[in-house]
């Protein structure tokens, strides 16, 4: 795959964490788990554009905030 080289800035702390990460092995290099995490944001918003596409419209936050406690995620 090729790559382009870009330019971010990230939190001092999330850094550190994501350093973290790849030190334990958990993520090969700070790029790929930069490009793993955009990945998944962008399959959410596509995801979530679906529903709404099918749903024909974006759910009650009432309902997605449900949705999310279910889960066992943080509320919106």
């Amino acid at each position: 795959m090729t790559a382009e080289h870009v330019t971010v800035s990230l939190p001092p702390e999330l850094l550190r964490d994501v350093r973290a990460a790849v030190d334990s092995g958990a993520a090969e290099s700070l790029s790929a788990f930069v490009a793993d995490a955009l990945r998944t944001q962008l399959s959410r918003a596509r995801a979530l554009a679906e529903l709404e596409r099918v749903l024909g419209g974006r759910p009650p936050q009432d309902v997605l905030d449900t949705v999310r406690r279910d889960l066992g995620l943080p509320v919106a």
